[in-house]
């Protein structure tokens, strides 16, 4: 809120230098505002009495959006990485799959492991949980298993991601 938006009776008061000018009347205030060619705006509205300060609105604004923007870049987004197997994979299969996990893990990304099952392979969904439990143990150097290994349909999933 800024200007005549401000409908409190008595605000707290801070100049543009920062320097707290005491408790007053919202015309008063927006009298001193107008006086320095500046706005009033409302910094701290659920303070009592709310915390106005003596600024340069559009200054202000700017000021937030670019904090704003600076916190977004710090943020880390991560990916899921899906890496998908059959109940048929053989040792070398299983150590290429286990390499590509191992580099997006390094990366920082989370790697869903799915185990996929088609026709009879359906009758032997538990006898085949044994490939996922040796894809986490040859990653648990650097990996830790986030959700262990869960039937979803035709398909076991398993997720892994960054040791720290």
């Amino acid at each position: 809120m800024i200007n005549e938006q401000i409908r409190d009776k008595e605000i707290r008061l801070i100049g543009e230098e920062g320097e707290q000018l005491g408790v007053m009347p919202v015309k008063e205030a927006l009298a001193k505002a107008k006086e320095a060619d500046l706005d009033l705006v409302k910094i701290a509205p659920t303070a009592k009495p709310p915390v106005c300060k003596i600024i340069d609105y559009g200054k202000y604004r700017y000021e937030l959006a670019r904090k704003e923007k600076e916190a977004k870049k710090k943020q880390k987004t991560i990916d899921i990485k899906e890496v998908r197997l059959s109940p048929n994979i053989e040792s070398n299969d299983l150590n290429t799959k286990v390499n590509m996990a191992r580099k997006f893990i390094t990366k920082g990304d989370k790697v869903k492991v799915t185990l996929r099952f088609r026709g009879r392979e359906m009758a032997h969904m538990q006898s085949s949980k044994h490939i996922l439990d040796e894809f986490a143990q040859l990653l648990e150097d650097i990996a830790v298993v986030d959700k262990p290994a869960k039937v979803e349909g035709r398909s076991m999933v398993m997720f892994l991601s960054e040791k720290k």
